[in-house]
């Protein structure tokens, strides 16, 4: 078994697309970004990569490339999974956290679990999404942004 931990942050922005765990959020902002800027599957690709062993997100989708500008960041996931079974290793679980002070998260999280698990091939049970506040503190907590952690094992 291996553990990787991942984490992503990205700037608010009015009147972008809100995408988290590869779901539309219906919001007045979104996340300013070279991608889509979904921080959750940022946060976790980070995670699938570092318990492979491999490098970051930032090295195989770099900000500087043409070829993800706006990308959707369920390609990023998608081959953070394939990159991981190159090395001989799946998925087993992944837990990830949500801080935003808005918009409310809760009434997502079942289609988050549902987009993440269809886009990484693993079943749902095995993927856990939480979110929380900062209470009004920090730069997630006045609304400047949103951050992802994500915990995820690999298994041989």
């Amino acid at each position: 078994m291996r553990i990787g931990h991942g984490y992503d942050v990205h700037r608010t922005e009015i009147g972008k697309k809100l995408i988290i765990g590869g779901v539309n959020i219906d919001s007045e902002f979104g996340l300013k970004a070279h991608s889509d800027g979904d921080v959750l599957i940022h946060a976790l690709a980070d995670a699938i990569l570092g318990a492979a062993g491999l490098r970051d997100i930032g090295y195989y989708f770099p900000d500087t490339s043409d070829e993800t500008l706006n990308m959707d960041s369920r390609i990023i996931l998608r081959r953070s999974v394939e990159l991981a079974a190159e090395c001989g290793l799946t998925v087993e679980y992944a837990d990830c956290t949500l801080v935003a002070q808005k918009p409310k998260m809760a009434p997502h999280i079942a289609s988050m679990r549902l987009a993440l698990s269809e886009t990484m091939g693993v079943d749902v049970s095995r993927i856990n999404v939480k979110a929380t506040t900062e209470e009004k503190l920090g730069f997630t907590g006045s609304g400047e942004g949103i951050a992802a952690h994500a915990v995820c094992i690999l298994k041989e």
